[in-house]
């Protein structure tokens, strides 16, 4: 299978890279990838960029200038639903928390598309039987570092069922639904925003996560 992995950061990248074997670098639509194997798989490595529109345009130039089968999203998120620091999570759904189309239409709905975007089903099927240290639930995405408490609070009134947070993943999901390609989205906890210092938290995590937890996309590529 052709998968591509897409990282917001360089950070993320760094975490990534030495899981290619044969890794080559190559560059199509202006975007500078790193093609390797994994396992069984022909898998590139792409940094998409923070925010949704960074996101969505390096989702979707990757997709035009390699036509993998699955893209799967990579990187950390804030907790907003109990997920302590180090919880790796694999959404098992998607949505915006900042949109709204104005009057007569569902608040965080992006136009044209349902309020939820479903991950891969072999996806999550394999990461709930390989992985089960691995954490479940929806993933909200918005334009914004989330640091304060009223802040989740405000995302969780419309998604109660949030349990993290994000700047990439449902611009990611969106690109692939208008693609047609599918999409999974792995991320670990790297802060908890109203709890501590949530900035402090974000910063320290590069130093103390283990690496090891990046595995998990080992653990699902070797499976699929």
């Amino acid at each position: 299978m052709k998968i591509a992995i897409l990282a917001a950061m360089d950070k993320e990248m760094a975490l990534l890279e030495s899981m290619l074997e044969s890794p080559h670098a190559t560059e199509a639509e202006g975007v500078k990838c790193l093609e390797g194997r994994i396992g069984e798989h022909e898998v590139l490595l792409a940094r998409c960029g923070i925010g949704k529109v960074n996101a969505a345009l390096g989702t979707l130039r990757v997709i035009r200038a390699h036509r993998p089968e699955l893209v799967i999203n990579s990187g950390v998120a804030g907790g907003a639903g109990g997920l302590g620091i180090g919880s790796l999570l694999v959404a098992g759904r998607v949505a915006y928390h900042d949109v709204w189309c104005g009057p007569g239409t569902v608040e965080d709905a992006a136009d044209g598309y349902p309020l939820f975007f479903e991950p891969s089903a072999r996806v999550l099927e394999v990461a709930r039987r390989q992985i089960p240290s691995a954490d479940f639930g929806l993933i909200a995405t918005g334009d914004r570092f989330i640091s304060r408490c009223e802040e989740v609070e405000e995302i969780r009134r419309v998604l109660s069922e949030a349990v993290a947070l994000d700047m990439e993943s449902a611009a990611i999901a969106q690109t692939c639904a208008s693609e047609g390609v599918e999409f999974a989205i792995v991320r670990v906890v790297s802060d908890t925003p109203g709890q501590g210092e949530n900035i402090e938290q974000y910063k320290d995590f590069w130093t103390a996560a283990p690496q090891t937890t990046f595995g998990a996309l080992r653990t699902i590529l070797s499976s699929l």
